[in-house]
């Protein structure tokens, strides 16, 4: 198994177990300058490393180009919490920030260190946001007056589609709470800002993060901020966040081309009449390899191993 230098496990003698080697530090973004902007912080816990390169270019892009605030973010992988001195680290993170973002955190053990640094600060930060994740830990989000609770109250748009969906498959709370969040972009539409402002901001958020790009994750946080941090201050400008953009569940992928394709075909359209020509490749003849990968390392741009991959086939004469 392959493991980038930032995500590297070592293994401990003890009750430590493993625990990863990789420092947050080396993650954390700071504005050079504040200049009289107000700041807000951000501490994230995920489970791959795929996340962090794309929310340190959101962070630096926001520290870049707003007028009128900055952001301070640090993130821990969610195995670097078996580490004492890091989860110590975190705690200290977790006490002096704003927004408070989780994500697939399943491992019991750690879903339960989570539990024990957010919740008792939960109320003072302005914002928690938990993807899907362990119920206990799901329980933490609050955005606005919005909490995981709400979900399964019949009186909510939300929780009359939860009890639907419950009769339909005799799911659990918990499992139509995931099903609610996996069917998001269906789900959206049924809730009016009017009637349910802050769970549609939730929803949003999932989406932004589903998106895992850069431009998807600094309109995640600027939305966060001018929302919940800094309410009713019109601090960002509302034309400055950009809605979510999201790939298709299951598509084909080319670094080259301008979208990922929903099929084959519509892949194939591009590929033999744009790009094929522009190299001089002949497509009936070249040899084509396909390799699969993850959306999330599109989503976040964390594609560039396979990037130097097709480059290299394509400098063969390969598709």
């Amino acid at each position: 198994m392959a493991i980038s230098d930032e995500a590297q496990i070592s293994t401990s003698g003890g009750a430590g177990g493993f625990f990863t080697t990789s420092n947050p530090e080396d993650r954390r973004v700071a504005p050079e300058t504040v200049n009289g902007r107000k700041k807000f912080k951000v501490v994230y816990v995920v489970l791959e490393s795929q996340y962090q390169s794309s929310m340190t270019v959101a962070c630096k892009r926001i520290n870049a180009v707003q007028d009128n605030v900055c952001v301070e973010s640090v993130g821990y992988l969610l195995e670097e919490l078996r580490n004492p001195e890091t989860l110590q680290a975190f705690k200290k993170d977790v006490e002096t920030a704003n927004i408070f973002i989780g994500s697939l955190i399943f491992v019991q053990e750690l879903a339960e260190k989570v539990v024990e640094v957010v919740s008792p600060l939960r109320d003072q930060l302005d914002a928690v946001l938990i993807f899907p994740s362990m119920p206990d830990v799901m329980r933490l989000n609050k955005v606005g007056t919005f909490t995981m609770a709400q979900m399964g109250q019949s009186q909510s748009v939300i929780g009359e589609f939860m009890k639907k969906k419950r009769q339909e498959n005799g799911a659990s709370f918990e499992g139509s709470m995931l099903k609610l969040l996996r069917t998001l972009p269906k789900v959206l539409k049924f809730l009016p800002s009017d009637k349910a402002k802050d769970a549609r901001s939730f929803m949003l958020s999932f989406q932004y993060w589903l998106g895992g790009s850069p431009e998807n994750l600094e309109s995640l946080l600027l939305m966060m901020a001018n929302t919940y941090v800094y309410e009713d201050e019109n601090q960002i400008k509302a034309e400055e966040i950009a809605e979510p953009v999201l790939l298709p569940d299951i598509g084909v992928w080319h670094p080259l081309a301008p979208k990922v394709f929903e099929d084959s075909t519509e892949y194939n359209q591009w590929y033999d009449k744009e790009h094929a020509p522009s190299l001089g490749i002949d497509p009936a003849t070249a040899p084509t390899v396909g390799v699969i990968l993850q959306k999330s390392h599109i989503n976040t741009k964390d594609e560039c191993h396979y990037t130097s991959l097709i480059q290299e086939l394509e400098a063969r004469g390969s598709g």
